[in-house]
């Protein structure tokens, strides 16, 4: 049945069958019997009857129906058959499509192409073990193609209130590992393992089940007690505990520290050891060098600070210490301390604390503004520090009590 053809006329015929395009040579409609709507362009190739599926309806408008319509003709006649072309294309491009691999292939690629970036050997760990623990059983012989959101639920769900924080971080492993592949052209749509308005309607907010704990602290008024049992422990350990707080260190700063590094009672910790990947130089009290030189003694021909029998110490020796000396907290929480003291018993500014902690500037603007490292002012903190942790007291800072017992 011919018809002319508009947008009103294609969208409401509902009856099964072909309607012809009169203003269009050879243009079709067929109309199947569950209402799916098809184009179609009938023509003659070398003497016979053929048809080319245009595509569907609405997803082909009338519009480019005409014009994939009046472009094949020209091709026809030209000489070319356009069925035999459509399938070479459709051939090309199966040749050409990648086979996406395995989920668990891929993912340990990442993590070896991440490897590199990463400071302690520990994060590569961690990540293959969360991965291979709690997603592989699930998606690793997958193609990563294939991995939808109830996939990631599937892995989430079990753990996400009883190990809140290994699950969170497990969502941005898994964000990172499908993001990669559809850089790469691997997979394609949405990623579903993302948090911002996707996986956040589906579980908890972490923090809302799982607060934040902090790292255990000693309380500073305790401490200076603390150092004194430190002495009597006669070990590379107690001297590489006793430096890191005296100079409010990271464990990895302290236990990979090159005697190299130290010049005239500065402390020069180079960037790739350092959280924000800047170098650190820190002012080093009477204390500290002493510790150091002990250290020295003890394994002469050692490159570390502390070493034994030309090794660094692993990164649990602080931390095993600790434990045995039946102290429960943590080494991390020594900065802790360190930080309330300034805040509670000295007039040290802020800015000179945090650059002691060699804490990042969120703020980019006060960031560009703040560049030196206020050295000699940190060198009368960590002075005042080292007096404090020895003897409970620090400067010429007269105690109240003293001044009205005189």
């Amino acid at each position: 049945m011919a018809l002319k053809f508009d947008h009103m006329t294609v969208s409401n015929l509902r009856v099964p069958g072909r309607y012809t395009d009169s203003a269009t040579k050879g243009l079709q409609l067929l109309i199947k019997p569950s209402g799916t709507k098809y184009w179609l362009l009938r023509f003659t190739y070398e003497n016979q009857q053929k048809e080319l599926g245009l595509g569907s309806y609405p997803t082909i408008t009338l519009k480019v129906a005409r014009e994939m319509a009046l472009e094949t003709r020209v091709k026809i006649n030209r000489g070319e058959n356009p069925i035999e072309t459509k399938k070479l294309i459709k051939t090309r491009r199966s040749r050409k499509k990648i086979i996406a691999p395995l989920f668990k292939e891929f993912a340990l690629q990442c993590v070896e192409s991440k490897r590199a970036e990463w400071r302690n050997v520990k994060h590569a760990e961690q990540w293959i073990y969360s991965l291979t623990h709690f997603a592989f059983p699930v998606i690793g012989n997958m193609h990563i193609d294939q991995i939808e959101t109830s996939h990631i639920l599937e892995i989430l769900n079990p753990i996400w209130r009883t190990k809140t924080e290994t699950a969170s971080r497990l969502r941005g492993r898994l964000e990172w590992v499908l993001a990669s592949a559809s850089t790469q052209k691997l997979r394609s749509g949405m990623n579903p393992a993302i948090w911002k308005g996707h996986l956040q309607t589906a579980l908890p907010i972490p923090s809302k089940i799982a607060p934040v704990k902090h790292h255990k602290a000693m309380p500073y008024k305790e401490l200076t007690s603390f150092i004194g049992r430190l002495k009597e422990e006669d070990c590379m350990s107690a001297l590489a505990l006793e430096f890191t707080i005296l100079n409010a260190s990271r464990t990895g700063e302290v236990i990979n520290g090159l005697r190299s590094e130290i010049n005239e009672g500065i402390w020069t910790i180079p960037p790739e050891r350092m959280k924000a990947n800047k170098e650190h130089r820190v002012p080093l009290s009477q204390r500290s060098i002493e510790l150091l030189e002990i250290a020295k003694i003890q394994d002469l021909n050692s490159r570390y600070l502390f070493s034994k029998n030309g090794k660094s110490l692993c990164n649990m020796a602080m931390s095993s210490l600790l434990k045995r000396m039946e102290v429960t907290v943590t080494i991390h929480g020594f900065r802790s301390t360190f930080r309330d003291w300034i805040s509670e018993e000295t007039d040290h500014s802020s800015e000179v604390a945090e650059k002691a902690l060699a804490h990042a500037i969120s703020n980019q603007v006060e960031a560009a503004y703040r560049r030196g490292d206020l050295l000699v002012r940190r060198r009368r903190l960590m002075d005042d520090w080292a007096s404090y942790c020895t003897t409970g007291d620090y400067g010429n800072i007269i105690k109240l009590s003293e001044l009205e017992a005189a």
